[in-house]
């Protein structure tokens, strides 16, 4: 989905002391990204569940909520919609904040930024798919097949790419640059 060759990379400043508030900043940034990769996980394996079994939507909701009640595939739909917000949500803070903030303060991480930004779209159009398709499951237009299985693997592909990009350019710039994130 994303091509290692078509991303720039950020300056590399081996040397450079980190502050404390960058050193924050980024740890917060891994904590986040921590975080929806745990949600992510957690939203494949509900699909999974409730897509081979309905009768096992139970053990669904486990991995999702932590509940004991069960979960049919509607609740499956919602549940990762919700969590396609967050996704947006963290991209349009990063977008209007945080790159800003790090292409002001070091203006070589531009193109990575931009690059950055791009992925947002991408990621944006993906969550855009899945989320037609769930919405369709939670009106009981649909069931949960194959279309979102491909949707959420196609997701979960280019998320993690990209998370793992903007943790290998960012980080570093972050803690070097002291920016609060």
């Amino acid at each position: 989905m994303f091509s290692p060759a078509d991303r720039p990379r950020a300056p590399q400043h081996p040397d450079a002391p980190v502050t404390a508030v960058g050193r924050e900043g980024s740890e917060f940034l891994l904590a986040v990204h921590d975080h929806l990769r745990a949600e992510l996980a957690a939203a494949v394996r509900a699909v999974g569940v409730a897509m081979t079994d309905a009768r096992r939507a139970a053990d669904a909701r486990a991995l999702v909520h932590d509940l004991s009640r069960g979960l049919d595939p509607a609740e499956v739909g919602s549940y990762c919609r919700r969590w396609c917000r967050v996704v947006e949500v963290h991209h349009r803070i990063e977008d209007a904040a945080l790159f800003p903030e790090l292409a002001g303060a070091d203006a070589e991480l531009q193109p990575v930024l931009a690059r950055l930004s791009y992925e947002h779209t991408v990621i944006h159009d993906l969550l855009v798919r899945l989320d037609a398709l769930l919405l369709s499951v939670v009106r009981g237009e649909s069931t949960l097949d194959a279309s979102v299985g491909d949707a959420l693997a196609e997701l979960e592909e280019g998320l993690l790419s990209h998370l793992a990009y903007e943790e290998e350019e960012l980080l570093g710039p972050i803690a070097r640059l002291g920016v609060r994130v």
